[in-house]
């Protein structure tokens, strides 16, 4: 007996140490940043290219001294945190995507001219951000001539803030970089938050003790990645940037404390915004108001309006919820086809309460309570009704399917139109405004820039991944919580946070089926080098696709110019007097044609094609989908303080035809209307291509309409339905331009 007591003690002991060391990350492994191929694109691959697309700009009228280069603005590979817990196996995940497989699936799989990495800082370690650089410079080292180089690739970062309430949230923002050498890029990149002082991010040293345990190799390496990010001293307050010791955290709690600290820095960088309107952590209230008094017009210049969460560009007439003077919210009724999650949340609880014999005044009084639960408790509101599937929420809080791939949850205040409507006229003879201009990207967490490029592969193409098997790869236990009952709840309980990260709150279930394959940004450029990029960004010369490959320019048109010039382009601001004329060029992407070019398999090899491209390529052929359409919206920002947005925002405010047959559209219009209104307006142009089938393209809740167009019955293809489903709807491509901004003379 004595014997077996003391065999049952060594192995209590021995297990007791196999936790501890798992969870302080003594058993895993550090993230490394990949070995890529270095190897360029053929010349004749690039110059075939370029001499397509100089031809169909001669072709439309365009000038052909500036070429369109299409890149990625928004990637994330396991350096950070979410991407990591996404790999895991136990996760769904298929193990680590370093910066080294973004190198080549941009340059091999996608085809991209550009594309920046950009890893949340909030666990991008001094170790990890070491690597990043250098793996940066190695895959631009790998390019060819860097006058003329095949791929740029920049350096960059994710801001990252999520608050609990409209007042502390600031929403998401990628820095990027222009330089690469040493004194052109800060020591650290700099966070919203440093992470919690237990290191975990929401993960318990329990947590952390049976991932190590339960999730093989990458559960451990995973313990060793938090635990690596928590032992990084943050940085002091108050001190200036280059005096911090070069080992630190660096942390900006707002976006005026990041434009200050990238002013200390003094690096050309520029700041994109993105999510704005994503509600599946944005709590419902919060408006892009409050950033305007702090907002930077030298970095803080373009808004990512589309990504692999949707489109956050349109202005809807409903909200989430009302937001008083004060600043109080309360929940709306349903409006022009809109059913806010609040107000859903009432009609639940008392259909429930009067199935169990409950009065109809009490039925009522509870409706009541929990729609006031519901907006108390923001991105949880979902958990104040235990018992409740994601089918009984059918389409609350979703934007109508006439919204081209809405986000889940939209926020409106967050829109691109929205931000665009505003003025801040704290200084009246010099308002503020946002003047931003429009690009997409894919926020693709592994590693793979410029996803949109094919529709295949919804588990690994978007973030939506699906079930394997009879396990969820939804991130289950990881992403989301549980709201599970014996039955659904009559009476709705006050959401109480117990410490859980934001990731926590979000719902999975419905949020999943609204992930996409992701945008791309595209600049006319002068050139194909990192300063031509540059400087075309700098001039805001770039516009948003919803990921494939469209052409287009927009030009205000006239001699009476600033400078007798013959035309402005797209992004830029002007001020005059009389009618404004424009003209809109458009040509639709090429029909892609399956598997991957020949030189991408001779220089990756096959194995690695499967791999990392997932067996399928930017393969165009010589076929161009038709443009079916030009939309332009007008928009007439605010004359001051107290007007309304209403009527503000012209959306269409023209649609003009396009031939049916492929061969592109040249439309121009005027508006006749902004000479005798002496007030700015605000125009940018949507092309339009034919419908196609388009992962989560339309309808993704798969909701079934009643007669009165209510959805009374959903079958979401999102979290629970089979990995290989790539739930298809016909949606229609397209493409944004950037705003051109045109000033009245006499406003």
């Amino acid at each position: 007996m004595k014997k077996a007591l003391l065999a049952i003690l060594a192995l209590l002991t021995v297990a007791g140490i196999w936790l501890l060391a798992g969870a302080n990350g003594w058993l895993g492994s550090d993230e490394e940043p990949g070995e890529l191929r270095a190897a360029s694109r053929p010349a004749a691959t690039m110059a075939a290219r370029s001499t397509v697309q100089t031809e169909t700009a001669r072709m439309l009228g365009a000038a052909p001294d500036k070429q369109i280069l299409f890149g990625d603005f928004h990637v994330h590979t396991t350096f950070s945190f979410d991407a990591f817990l996404m790999s895991l196996p136990i996760a769904g995940g298929k193990g680590t995507s370093p910066p080294a497989a973004a190198c080549d699936f941009a340059r091999f799989c996608s085809a991209l001219d550009f594309w920046s990495i950009n890893d949340h800082a909030e666990t991008l370690t001094p170790d990890l951000w070491d690597k990043t650089v250098e793996s940066v410079r190695e895959c631009n080292a790998a390019a060819g001539d860097p006058a003329n180089p095949d791929l740029v690739t920049y350096l960059g970062w994710e801001w990252s803030h999520i608050g609990s309430t409209p007042e502390n949230h600031y929403g998401h923002k990628n820095v990027v970089l222009r330089g690469l050498s040493d004194d052109e890029i800060p020591t650290r990149p700099i966070a919203a938050r440093p992470p919690p002082s237990d290191g975990g991010l929401g993960f318990p040293f329990i947590g952390q003790a049976l991932l190590a345990t339960a999730g093989g190799e990458r559960g451990r390496s995973f313990a060793r990645f938090l635990s690596n990010a928590s032992a990084v001293e943050t940085c002091p307050d108050g001190v200036p940037v280059r005096d911090l010791p070069t080992d630190c955290r660096e942390s900006a709690p707002t976006p005026e404390a990041l434009f200050d600290k990238l002013d200390d820095w003094g690096h050309d960088s520029i700041v994109i915004p993105h999510g704005t309107a994503w509600g599946l952590y944005t709590p419902a209230g919060s408006d892009w108001r409050k950033q305007l008094p702090g907002h930077d017009p030298k970095r803080q210049t373009l808004v990512e309006i589309y990504s692999g969460h949707g489109n956050s560009e349109q202005l809807p007439p409903w909200r989430p919820v009302e937001v008083a003077a004060d600043g109080a919210l309360t929940c709306p009724a349903p409006k022009d086809g809109y059913l806010p999650s609040c107000w859903h949340a009432g009609t639940l609880v008392e259909a429930q309460c009067k199935e169990t014999g409950e009065s109809d005044d009490e039925c009522k009084r509870r409706a009541e309570t929990a729609r006031a639960n519901y907006v108390a408790a923001s991105q949880a509101g979902w958990l104040t009704l235990p018992g409740y599937e994601a089918s009984d929420w059918l389409n609350a809080g979703q934007a109508p399917l006439s919204m081209f791939q809405a986000t889940f949850n939209y926020r409106p205040a967050g829109s691109a139109q929205y931000m665009l409507a505003l003025r801040d006229f704290t200084d009246p003879l010099n308002p503020k405004r946002f003047d931003f201009g429009f690009i997409g990207s894919s926020d693709n967490h592994t590693a793979r820039p410029g996803t949109g490029y094919k529709e295949f592969g919804r588990g690994d193409m978007t973030e939506g991944r699906g079930r394997i098997g009879e396990t969820s790869a939804s991130g289950s236990g990881f992403f989301g919580s549980s709201n599970e009952a014996d039955a659904p709840a009559a009476e709705s309980v006050p959401f109480v946070s117990s410490g859980e990260s934001p990731l926590q709150l979000f719902e999975i279930e419905r949020g999943s089926a609204y992930f996409v394959t992701g945008g791309l940004v595209a600049v006319h450029s002068a050139g194909r080098d990192r300063d031509a990029i540059w400087d075309a960004l700098q001039r805001k010369e770039v516009y948003a696709t919803s990921g494939r490959r469209t052409l287009l320019w927009f030009d205000l048109l006239g001699s009476d110019l600033l400078g007798g010039a013959a035309s402005v382009p797209m992004g830029a601001t002007t001020t005059r007097a009389e009618t404004p004329r424009f003209r809109v060029r458009a040509i639709g992407s090429f029909e892609q044609k399956p598997d991957c070019p020949d030189d991408v398999v001779a220089a990756l090899g096959e194995a690695r094609v499967d791999h990392v491209c997932l067996g399928e390529c930017y393969n165009p052929s010589d076929e161009r989908r038709p443009i079916t359409r030009i939309e332009i919206v007008r928009i007439r920002p605010q004359a001051h303080a107290d007007e309304p947005l209403d009527g503000l925002v012209e959306d269409p405010w023209r649609v003009l035809p396009c031939p049916a047959d492929g061969s592109g559209c040249v439309v121009e219009f005027a508006d006749s209307e902004f000479g005798g209104s002496a007030r700015d307006a605000v125009y940018y142009a949507r092309a339009i291509e034919a419908p196609d089938s388009l992962i989560h393209g339309k309808n993704p809740l798969g909701c079934q309409f009643d007669e009165q167009g209510r959805c009374v019955e959903i079958e979401p293809c999102g979290a629970n339905t089979p990995q290989e489903d790539d739930c298809k709807g016909v949606a229609e491509p397209r493409a944004w331009s950037s705003p051109i901004f045109v000033n009245h003379a006499g406003s």
